[in-house]
């Protein structure tokens, strides 16, 4: 018996340890999470002793102070509403956003105990910290006007080399300082933010990953010849090209073509015909590494982990997938990310919304900070993506988000949707200029096409961006 606890004590003390260890790294990663969480019974009695600090854009513009029990947002209505998703609002209705998700720093966690005695001793209240966002409030306004009127969808604007997220919109919006009950009634959920929690099939958008996998499995991948001829058949499912109406006998023919033409044109033949030449393992595996499947533990904020179908599929599902479609689902952020590999030579940063935070006697505690998500593609790969994804701005599907002088890069998107009449409009791309690292994504749904609904309000987003 001795002899047995002798051998079990050791054991139990490392497997403790081990335990300590776990919870410690669990804690510097997820503890400000569990602190958001409106469950946390300690913050909800703290909030109410301590007067929220304000927090500001990127330029210093005050988004939202408090004044006595009172929490003021900006004066112009716009404003409010284009970044109400980003801020979130002192009531909670939109999930994550900076006033819950940064809570620590707005109330004062994050300052020394010393300065809670201070505030008892003197009878002072104690206040929280200001906190300044990445986000620029008048591009956020200019997008409420250019985004389609009556549209659902979203909106995400990221410098694609530090990973500072300039805009973060989603449509229908509200205004935080008049919530009233046809707000919170409304069908349309106002509340939920599209753009890091909508689920999505990605469209043509997707087809960056395809791409991407077919460069790295294939050497000679940009010299392989498909024939188009409109109309494609895997496994009794037709594949048709955008423009096909068989009904009206109308059929979309590329004819003979390789990868680069077929991505400026989008062709859903080639792509779905090369997604059956990776195979559903391969396919997978890039999905994969842009950050599908994966689950995400982003520092400023909380995105939904998007999804690629589980294994044993048939032809049909693959080729489909290999177009955008299928069981395929991710966020608007997601497919942001996606094209951010190809802009910064294949390497994705990690979205960052905290520019900087500073305490109420005027010490900056906490100022911006970059950090790599993954590398997602050889910096060759990256190159030639790119390439392409500037010739479908120049001469392809894209041509509607280009700047006369610049060079703008993107991949349209118009994925089909069950039950809706017409397609969620996708655009996709950047401006590929050493002064200009800003890349935009644009989801319009039940719109129609991403070149004609989605392309044009990344184009009005990028004039803006380069002060055209």
């Amino acid at each position: 018996m001795r002899g047995n606890i002798r051998r079990v004590i050791p054991l139990m003390c490392a497997l403790f340890l081990l335990l300590g260890a776990w919870g410690a790294w669990n804690l510097a990663v997820n503890g400000r999470r569990w602190f958001s969480f409106s469950s946390n019974a300690y913050a909800r009695q703290m909030k109410r002793e301590v007067t929220e600090g304000a927090v500001l854009d990127t330029r210093g513009v005050v988004l939202a102070s408090t004044f006595g029990e009172e929490r003021v947002y900006h004066s112009d209505e716009a404003v409010r509403r284009a970044t109400v998703h980003v801020l979130g609002d002192r009531d909670g209705n939109v999930a994550n956003g900076v006033e819950s998700f940064m809570s620590f720093y707005l109330y004062g966690f994050d300052q020394p105990f010393g300065e809670e005695v201070k505030s008892v001793l003197y009878g002072t209240g104690r206040r929280g910290s200001d906190v300044r966002l990445t986000v620029d409030s008048a591009l956020s306004a200019n997008i409420l006007g250019w985004f389609p009127a009556g549209k659902k969808g979203a909106v995400i604007v990221m410098n694609y080399r530090t990973g500072a997220v300039l805009a973060e919109c989603s449509f229908p919006d509200f205004d935080p300082a008049n919530v009233t009950v046809s707000v919170k009634t409304d069908p349309g959920h106002p509340f939920f933010n599209r753009a890091v929690q909508g689920m999505y099939a990605p469209g043509s958008t997707f087809k960056i990953i395809t791409l991407s996998a077919m460069l790295e499995a294939f050497p000679d991948a940009l010299d392989r010849r498909w024939n188009c001829d409109g109309q494609l058949t895997v496994g009794g499912h037709l594949i048709t090209d955008a423009g096909t109406d068989l009904e009206r006998q109308v059929v979309t023919q590329h004819g003979d073509l390789g990868l680069e033409r077929a991505f400026r044109v989008s062709c859903n033949n080639t792509f779905a015909r090369a997604a059956l030449e990776l195979n559903d393992r391969r396919l997978r595996g890039e999905a994969e590494k842009f950050g599908y499947n994966y689950n995400f533990l982003f520092r400023d904020m909380v995105v939904e982990n998007s999804s690629y179908p589980s294994d044993n599929r048939t032809d049909r599902e693959v080729a489909m997938t290999g177009i955008g479609q299928s069981a395929l689902l991710c966020t608007p952020m997601q497919v942001l990310l996606s094209a951010c590999a190809a802009a910064n030579d294949g390497t994705v940063m990690e979205p960052r919304l905290l520019q900087s935070v500073t305490a109420p006697d005027g010490r900056e505690t906490v100022s911006f900070s970059s950090a790599a998500f993954r590398r997602v593609l050889e910096p060759a790969v990256a190159r030639t993506v790119r390439e392409l994804m500037y010739q479908a701005v120049v001469s392809g599907t894209g041509s509607r988000a280009a700047v006369p002088g610049h060079r703008i890069c993107g991949k349209t998107g118009s994925a089909e949707i069950d039950g809706r009449e017409n397609t969620n409009a996708w655009f996709v791309g950047f401006i590929d200029e050493e002064n200009a690292p800003w890349a935009v994504v644009v989801l319009v749904e039940d719109a129609g096409g991403g070149g004609s609904v989605a392309a044009p309000v990344a184009g009005q987003i990028f004039r803006y961006l380069l002060g055209e």
